[in-house]
């Protein structure tokens, strides 16, 4: 059986109009005339609407490049604090020294301050100069973004090393103190304070870097 036809009886009397204006104005008015087919963008619209998106693009690129280029810095320097606190708690835990050393392989510490390298934290018995082959490793970290590079004073540049009691002391025991620069060109430098007593803290400084 086919479906029922439904007719609409108002569309049927509005056509039997004899007046064809009046007729075609009371089809437009009931909503019986036939129905707009959906308007397209015209190549004059097209283009503005790519004109805005690119405007748009310019204006924020920038400030989003500035934005990563900000948390890039932030991140580097809370890894290396944070790094630094742990190579202090592991120290005290383990009731022996833990040493932090710059290291380009993550296997051996790299020799002068070439911290933006990347880091090596390890357990160090015999206070020795690099990890014994067996040494306990607690922590790696890859290079820094590019661009970014971390000045220390001289306490500071080849190695930190936390006693069992959390001090930072050098191998020979004397006091070990400084502070890492972290700094990119046409950013505020960032700073991790290493103090003699083993304590760290992290300072956004509003020196620009060079």
């Amino acid at each position: 059986m086919s479906a029922p036809v439904v007719r609409n009886l108002r569309c049927e009397r509005t056509t039997r109009r004899p007046t064809m204006n009046r007729s075609k104005s009371l089809l437009r008015a009931t909503g019986c005339a036939h129905p707009r087919k959906p308007a397209a963008f015209t190549l004059i619209e097209l283009m503005v609407a790519l004109a805005l998106a690119g405007i748009l693009a310019a204006t924020t690129a920038p400030n989003w490049r500035a934005f990563l280029a900000t948390s890039e810095l932030r991140d580097r320097s809370e890894a290396l604090a944070r790094a630094l606190s742990v190579a202090r708690s592991e120290a005290i835990k383990r009731g022996t020294r833990v040493d932090l050393c710059p290291s380009a392989d993550r296997l051996r510490c790299a020799s002068g301050a070439t911290w933006e390298l990347g880091w090596l934290t390890f357990v160090n018995d015999g206070n020795a100069a690099q990890p014994a082959s067996d040494a306990t490793i607690l922590g790696r970290e890859s290079a820094a973004a590019a661009g970014i590079t971390i000045a220390v004073n001289r306490p500071v540049a080849d190695y930190i090393s936390f006693t069992s009691l959390g001090h930072a002391r050098r191998h020979d025991g004397a006091l070990q103190m400084g502070t890492f620069t972290i700094c990119r060109h046409g950013q505020d430098a960032r700073k991790v304070v290493l103090a003699n007593s083993g304590r760290v803290r992290t300072d956004v400084t509003h020196e620009a870097c060079p």
